[in-house]
């Protein structure tokens, strides 16, 4: 790799490897990949895992979520800058909270526990998060452990301690939505280098979903609430999904996401 006159990589030459292999944002991305190489061997290696296509996050090791950095690694979901909005209204969700002592909060289908993180370095919570894949789990018990989470390892409410039954204050439910015939659409970032469990939703993207409506009364104290990410298009569905399991929802949207909050209020009851 060609060095400039103080024997630093070139990071002309970086970006336009990086821009030759499809980067849209190469002079970004070499910048940071500049910064995290230890020598020019180390930034060898990266840059060429980054032109073969993988995610920019992978490479790194770290992905940042509302200034918070998350460690990610091989096989792990990259979390997304669009979920953002799901996390600043967990935050005002807390901020509102009245009742005494620390807030439960669940994080499930945790990836890295980049969500449930973001919530617990601005606000001090009792944070609980699950995933099924023990990649994921490794990694998000590295990341939590900072802040006192614990992690998990199991099939969404049922990886949960019994005990927080009742006593649920937020539900981060950020379960994969994307149709299962869409998966083959996505992104080859995506669709070649993050778990599947984390991306495909079932035939309409909604079926995760629905196993956790069906239990979250259950576990969420009254006024509690569950968060979910969905499309514009499944709006309305997740609607009738929160509804029909004694949720009563409303929509928060961000510039490019929609986010769908579930309110368990004492007198709800489920719809047929």
């Amino acid at each position: 790799m060609r060095t400039d006159g103080a024997g630093r990589a070139d990071a002309a030459e970086v970006a336009a490897r990086l821009r030759a292999a499809g980067c849209v944002f190469a002079e970004e991305e070499a910048a940071l990949l500049l910064r995290q190489a230890a020598d020019d061997d180390a930034l060898e290696d990266l840059v060429r895992r980054r032109a073969a296509g993988e995610p920019l996050e992978h490479v790194l090791g770290w992905a940042e979520l509302l200034g918070v950095r998350v460690a990610v690694g091989p096989g792990v979901f990259v979390p997304r800058r669009r979920t953002e909005v799901l996390v600043l209204e967990a935050r005002r969700l807390l901020a509102q909270r009245t009742r005494e002592g620390r807030a439960v909060v669940g994080d499930l289908c945790c990836g890295s526990g980049a969500l449930g993180l973001a919530v617990a370095v601005a606000h001090d919570v009792e944070l609980h998060a699950a995933d099924l894949d023990p990649v994921a789990v490794a990694c998000a018990r590295a990341n939590l452990a900072p802040v006192g989470g614990e992690v998990h390892e199991g099939d969404l409410l049922a990886a949960l301690p019994t005990s927080l039954r009742g006593r649920v204050d937020l539900l981060l439910a950020n379960v994969p939505y994307v149709p299962s015939d869409a998966v083959g659409l996505l992104p080859a970032e995506a669709r070649d280098h993050e778990p599947r469990t984390a991306l495909d939703g079932g035939p309409d993207g909604l079926d995760v979903l629905r196993r956790v409506a069906a239990g979250a009364r259950d576990w969420l104290r009254p006024g509690g609430h569950v968060l979910t990410e969905t499309s514009d298009a499944q709006r309305d569905a997740v609607h009738r999904v929160l509804r029909t399991h004694g949720l009563t929802p409303r929509t928060v949207r961000g510039e490019d996401a929609v986010v769908v909050v579930g309110r368990a209020l004492p007198s709800a009851r489920a719809r047929p």
